[in-house]
């Protein structure tokens, strides 16, 4: 039986109780914790008067709740306050890129923020099996919103910018990228963890001449996925990783690991070991972080983007490769994340006349939030993307890594 569904909740209600009780001696300290925030915001770099190409403007009346639920709830009610238009920013990616440059993210967060941290990834495990299709929420927004701002092969992933001048250029040249780090041959049997729509499973179908099957837990992916793969010999399921029981040549999973947990990386690579050849190759694309102290979700992010999400930490990945693989590569093009996200901005943006009558006013700030903050954090290099190539027990002459 998974205590999580019960636990979990009741655990956050007392830490609700605890923050009522910091919210309340924070108001009655307001002077002193203004003072505290925007000497903050000014080291950093940041006005509260509209000024500069980063300057907020807060609505006004609402000074004093924007600053008690900042103090209270950083990256939570910063999301959370642009969602409701309590505030306006000329650029969230300057703004987000400077408050991480300067660390304030590790003075400003709360008590509460850093214990739901460890309930979250200490105590329980939220990507078990039967957690696992929560995430699906996300994925199955609408097919609407994805083709709207991601490129015609609906990769939702970073792109390579190497020698790219347009999103498209860049999520083709990801996808060739993979195909030559998996040195794929005709014939071959590829595993896709984390599909998507297809668009990775149809190029190296088409491109390269193997036999594909991915796994997906988003359902509205799926459908599409078998739309764009019909006619090539991909075979796509909405499967659980866990449950795979066949063997492969080649596996990738590409921004699917962030959704796996730290609590299962160790079961997610005894999983792949055992779906994999002996003489195969794996190729994991993930974001992920250097930095122990940095958010691995953020609060906002876990409640409004991704439910259940963790960014991996290096230590814990190679800690739980240990015994299972040999690392052949560790490639990291972080920067070209930031390009990527831009990309999507922009196209969203352009396409929001489109979407607007569907998803409304609230929901346009929410992705604009999303997108753009998420660009500032791989900016300022808090985040990155992360190629490692795995096998076995290394390959007997030696890996030669593509770039």
């Amino acid at each position: 039986m998974d205590l999580t569904h019960f636990l979990y909740p009741l655990v956050l209600r007392i830490l609700d109780v605890y923050k009522n009780l910091e919210r309340l001696v924070l108001t009655l300290l307001y002077p002193i914790v203004k003072k505290i925030v925007l000497g903050q915001f000014t080291s950093a770099g940041i006005n509260l008067d509209g000024d500069g190409p980063v300057g907020i403007s807060i609505r006004p009346g609402y000074e004093k709740q924007w600053i008690l639920r900042v103090a209270c709830d950083l990256e939570l009610g910063l999301g959370e306050m642009y969602m409701e238009g309590l505030w306006e920013c000329k650029s969230l990616e300057k703004f987000m890129f400077l408050m991480l440059k300067s660390d304030m993210y590790k003075e400003a967060t709360s008590f509460r923020n850093i214990c739901i941290s460890y309930v979250r990834f200490g105590l329980f495990n939220m990507q078990t099996m039967s957690k696992a299709f929560e995430v699906s929420t996300h994925y199955d927004t609408g097919n609407d919103l994805f083709e709207a701002f991601l490129d015609p092969s609906m990769s939702y992933s970073c792109g390579y910018w190497k020698n790219a001048k347009t999103l498209a250029e860049a999520q083709t040249s990801k996808l060739e990228l993979i195909a030559k780090k998996l040195k794929l041959k005709p014939g071959m049997k590829v595993l896709d963890i984390g599909c998507g729509w297809g668009g990775l499973a149809q190029y190296l179908a088409k491109n390269h001449g193997v036999t594909v099957v991915g796994v997906t837990v988003g359902q509205e992916g799926a459908d599409y996925a078998r739309k764009v793969c019909d006619g090539l010999p991909v075979d796509i399921r909405v499967q659980d990783y866990r449950s795979l029981h066949e063997e492969f040549d080649r596996i990738v999973s590409v921004g699917m690991f962030e959704h796996v947990g730290s609590k299962n990386y160790r079961e997610f690579f005894k999983v792949v070991r055992r779906c994999l050849v002996d003489d195969g190759i794996f190729l994991l694309h993930t974001i992920g972080v250097h930095d122990p102290r940095m958010e691995r979700k953020d609060p906002w992010t876990l409640k409004h983007i991704f439910p259940n999400g963790e960014i991996p930490y290096y230590r814990y990945v190679d800690r739980d490769i240990e015994g299972l693989f040999v690392i052949e590569d560790w490639h990291n093009f972080g920067n070209d994340y930031s390009k990527t996200l831009l990309a999507w901005r922009d196209n969203f943006e352009t396409a929001w006349p489109t979407l607007e009558s569907k998803y409304g006013e609230k929901f346009y700030r929410m992705w604009k939030f999303y997108l753009e903050t998420s660009a500032g954090a791989f900016a300022a290099r808090k985040l990155n993307l992360w190629q490692i190539v795995l096998t076995k027990e290394g390959l007997t002459n030696g890996y030669d890594a593509p770039r």
